[in-house]
């Protein structure tokens, strides 16, 4: 972390449950100026006030504004692209909205990075975006490849362009983690989608080290993916009311609109050129230029691996460990330490 000090670091998005944990983390290092870039004016006074820290810079604007994007931008250092419509449901009713922040606006970041000579870019993506069946998934997946476009012209000593992708982050907004503890405080049954549909079990904590890896490694291109274990929905259910001591139902709902079984984080044809780094995949960039004259003679010979990474062939938890996984988290100890959850009738 040496390497940020003095240096100024600009995090769209960065009033969202990945920007407060980056930011907590980039307020134990000697950076200069952190500065926060949203369009939420109550979320950003608030963080003002809770923080008060006078490394921290508060921008209004929007990703979809080219211009309040490259004013923000002058004098940075490091990007933490993390502004996004990250709701399944949101996007699959107004998917041009998706498109409009998701694809058009982390061009707008990335092409005013590299006018402004931002030394790196870490654009943050989701396992929906493989495979993709929903609007989210499909943007975020284009967002990927406007990403990599971007990094194939800045050349060696360029903005370094790269993305990051992971499952889902554990007690983030909107997810299933919260609404459970909800439901068990209100005595209300947990409502799941699907008992045996699988997710990837990723802290806030390790999203962060996932970003701060790829700050550290990145070549032009390159995306990173953080190994994860998962578990099952009735599983992380259930362990939910072990921890707090609640007998309220499950109550079985059926898979909501744009919903998968299981999710993948790479695909077997980017394992075919990954590089494991221990807790990492590194997944180099197709270099190839449009001159595809070669591969009309000749093709690629090798066959491809076995099987996609997913949150089904991943590391599967069970309860007792999903159990020890939710009480190392802040978010459910908190919880823990407020008012007593109601039973069921």
């Amino acid at each position: 972390m040496k390497e940020l000090a003095g240096k100024t670091i600009l995090i769209t998005g960065g009033t969202g449950s990945f920007g407060r944990a980056v930011v907590t983390r980039l307020l134990e290092t000697d950076a200069a100026e952190i500065r926060i870039f949203s369009r939420d004016e109550l979320k950003q006074e608030m963080m003002r006030i809770e923080l008060a820290n006078p490394k921290l810079t508060f921008h209004i604007g929007d990703v979809r504004d080219v211009d309040s994007v490259d004013a923000v931008m002058k004098g940075v250092d490091l990007v933490f692209h993390a502004a996004a419509l990250k709701q399944v449901p949101s996007c699959e009713f107004f998917p041009l909205q998706a498109v409009m922040t998701n694809i058009l606006g982390s061009h707008n970041v990335i092409e005013r990075a590299i006018a402004n000579r931002v030394s790196r870019v870490i654009c943050l993506s989701t396992d929906k975006a493989v495979y993709p069946i929903n609007a989210m998934g499909m943007t975020k997946g284009l967002m990927e490849k406007v990403a990599q476009a971007a990094s194939r012209k800045c050349g060696p000593n360029g903005t370094v362009v790269c993305c990051v992708r992971y499952g889902n982050v554990m007690c983030s907004r909107g997810s299933v983690i919260p609404l459970f503890i909800q439901q068990i405080k209100e005595g209300k049954p947990l409502t799941v989608t699907v008992p045996e549909m699988t997710r990837f079990l990723l802290p806030l904590r390790d999203s962060v080290a996932l970003v701060l890896f790829a700050f550290n490694h990145a070549e032009p291109g390159d995306l990173f993916v953080k190994k994860a274990p998962a578990s099952t929905i009735e599983d992380l259910a259930k362990a939910l009311k072990i921890i707090f001591r609640s007998d309220v139902p499950i109550k079985i709902i059926g898979m909501r609109h744009g919903e998968k079984l299981h999710e993948t984080l790479l695909t077997r044809e980017e394992l075919r050129r990954a590089e494991d780094m221990g807790d990492y995949f590194r997944v180099r960039p197709d270099v190839r230029d449009l001159n595809y004259n070669k591969y009309f003679v000749e093709g690629d010979r090798e066959e491809p691996c076995l099987d996609d990474y997913t949150s089904e062939n991943t590391e599967r938890l069970n309860v007792e460990q999903i159990v020890q996984l939710l009480l190392s988290l802040p978010e459910v100890t908190a919880e823990m330490q407020s008012e007593t959850p109601s039973k069921a009738p």
